[in-house]
């Protein structure tokens, strides 16, 4: 029993940590920082985080080909395009718009499963799906539902950084992370983003110069980073200590924190248009669960 309450701890932890990051991603940017400058820093103190995770468990990082492949892909899908994007939409709309948002990455997962065969068609996930597309509708179809009517593009554009999440799972899914654990994957992809990420850095004129004194946006930019590599690595554990169907429940919680962090920490309010399409897309999350056989 004592055991189960400490799951909950965690997981309710692991959501209120998540859904930190999208506000600490907005203070990020609310100074002009541009995307690439952000993943640089972002990359290095996954490396640092991550890389010592990895020597305290005795665990090294293989570099064969099949590795460095699956490390290249999860890092352009999984870190430089969707986070480009998020950045750069942080710009634009509310937080709690983006944490609602994220919660597209199983309803887009769901029909790329079915596509490839790995899943069979079940209405009530489709239902999931439908509420999904009810949400996005919700979002940039009412006048009333955001603040400025020219953040409707964004909203769409937003969509694209679940899509890649969605599209990096289910090629997970499909082919697997050979005998490595997500920790070495995560660091291997780091690496490989940092790689690709310094010279468009340089070259785009996006470069963060971390050497001058610090405000608001460089400490936000080291706490979510900390925090994503931290939960990312706690999630990993629970995983496997609970299954995957429990932990994914921490969606709802970081959808959930999300909101309330942006209403916290940067005062946003919503119209009922944004509180609907988030109830709605809450129980999508719910129909689009994983089966419990699946885990």
């Amino acid at each position: 029993m004592k055991r189960s309450i400490g799951y909950f701890l965690v997981l309710i932890l692991l959501g209120a940590g998540w859904g930190l990051t999208q506000p600490l991603s907005k203070i990020a940017v609310s100074t002009g920082h541009k995307y690439f400058g952000l993943i640089v820093w972002q990359l290095v103190v996954a490396i640092l985080v991550l890389g010592a995770l990895s020597l305290l468990r005795g665990r090294g990082l293989p570099l064969g080909i099949a590795y460095l492949w699956r490390y290249g892909l999860i890092a352009l899908v999984g870190t430089v395009v969707p986070n480009s994007i998020s950045y750069q939409a942080a710009v634009h709309l509310p937080s709690g718009v983006l944490s609602i948002l994220i919660s597209l990455v199983p309803m887009f997962a769901l029909p790329l499963a079915l596509a490839i065969g790995m899943e069979k068609f079940a209405f009530m996930r489709f239902l999931g799906v439908v509420c999904g597309a009810t949400a996005i509708v919700l979002l940039v179809g009412p006048k009333a539902s955001l603040p400025d009517p020219a953040m409707t593009p964004w909203i769409l554009i937003a969509a694209i950084s679940p899509l890649m999440y969605a599209v990096e799972g289910t090629w997970v899914a499909k082919y697997g992370i050979l005998d490595i654990d997500a920790v070495q994957l995560l660091l291997g992809a780091s690496i490989i983003g940092l790689i690709f990420v310094v010279p468009l850095a340089l070259v785009s004129g996006q470069w963060l110069d971390i050497t001058r004194p610090w405000a608001a946006p460089e400490y936000a930019l080291l706490g979510s980073s900390v925090i994503h590599a931290l939960v990312y690595s706690t999630y990993v554990w629970l995983v496997g200590r609970t299954g995957s169907v429990f932990a994914s429940q921490v969606s709802y919680l970081v959808t959930g924190f999300g909101v309330l962090w942006a209403i916290v920490l940067l005062s946003e309010a919503y119209s009922l248009w944004v509180w609907a399409a988030m109830g709605i897309m809450l129980v999508g999350l719910f129909l689009v669960r994983p089966r419990p056989e699946s885990a």
